[in-house]
């Protein structure tokens, strides 16, 4: 990117190969998952405040999978030829490129279980996912769970984890998805095109929020006392706790825990949680795999293949 602004504003070229670190390493990027921050922060959104104050020329990209290249000089854990996976957190970036300097602390082996297209689609939504149901909302087994979005990339990921925890799920979708959330476990659907969840479900310990808005605020009504709100698409309102005694949080999706990423990947090796991939675009075609994401249902994720 040279300028903020639609899909066009993504272009093919070449760029300087980027140096690692003595904390980095180098990733041959293998593929790169594509988030909804990206585009937003390709919109020029106001999370760009945190950008330099010129970052163009801009490679974005927070997922990234691929093979260790070169390790910087107090690496150590990691060696040139090694199958990784992780995040390039905000505001470094740079994922969507054949080479990426990736810190140590967001990098773990990629799940054995996963080529790098898949790898690619987990990092930042299962950790997202992760962060909401564990580490703000202390989900238990037989709690009753809400996840709105349940088919999109946190989504997906928040229902399988919360069934690994022995939850009661339920999602909202439109119709299209429901066959493929029963398939993932989901315990109750709800279709939000056809009926209003508040009227069809109550008693819920926890809403795990991806959609916000009206949505949000809607989700008090279904909330028990003492219940648990998380977004993952802003702030809540501070008065929709003090107005219906319930626990509000939100979560950023970068974790503060180095070894949760791995965590993650045992529990992907052992069958437990599995991303969904919808398709797999071409590096070249970054553009239009943005105007999918942007206009278009997708369940689970979208990946940009950079190595074939």
């Amino acid at each position: 990117m040279h300028e903020f602004g639609s899909p066009d504003v993504l272009r093919y070229e070449d760029a300087p190969r980027p140096e690692p670190l003595d904390d980095e390493v180098l990733v041959r990027v293998h593929a790169a998952g594509i988030n909804p921050v990206d585009w937003r922060i390709r919109q020029g959104m106001p999370m760009v405040s945190m950008l330099p104050e010129n970052p163009f020329p801009l490679i974005l990209g927070m997922d990234v999978s691929g093979v260790v290249e070169q390790v910087g000089v107090s690496v150590t854990g990691f060696e040139s030829g090694d199958a990784v996976f992780g995040v390039n957190g905000f505001p470094e970036l740079g994922s969507y490129a054949e080479y990426s300097a990736t810190s140590t602390e967001q990098l773990a082996p990629k799940p054995e279980s996963l080529d790098h297209g898949e790898a690619a689609g987990v990092p930042v939504v299962t950790q997202t996912a992760w962060q909401a149901l564990f580490e703000y909302a202390d989900c238990t087994a037989d709690q009753r769970v809400l996840i709105h979005g349940a088919a999109g990339g946190v989504g997906h990921m928040a229902v399988q984890l919360a069934k690994w925890k022995g939850a009661d799920v339920i999602a909202t979708a439109s119709g299209y998805s429901e066959e493929y959330l029963r398939n993932l476990g989901v315990d109750e659907f709800v279709n939000y095109r056809e009926e209003r969840f508040e009227a069809v479900i109550d008693d819920v310990d926890i809403v795990v929020d991806t959609i916000g808005g009206e949505t949000q605020e809607r989700s008090v009504d279904v909330l028990t006392e003492n219940g648990v709100l998380v977004s993952v698409v802003g702030q809540p309102s501070g008065a929709l706790a003090g107005e219906h005694d319930i626990d509000v949080a939100v979560v950023s999706g970068r974790s503060n825990t180095p070894s949760l990423l791995t965590t993650i990947s045992e529990l992907i090796d052992a069958g437990e949680v599995r991303p969904t991939i919808s398709a797999e675009i071409p590096l070249e075609n970054t553009s239009r795999a943005h105007e999918v994401g942007e206009t278009e249902h997708v369940q689970g994720k979208l990946v940009l293949r950079v190595v074939s």
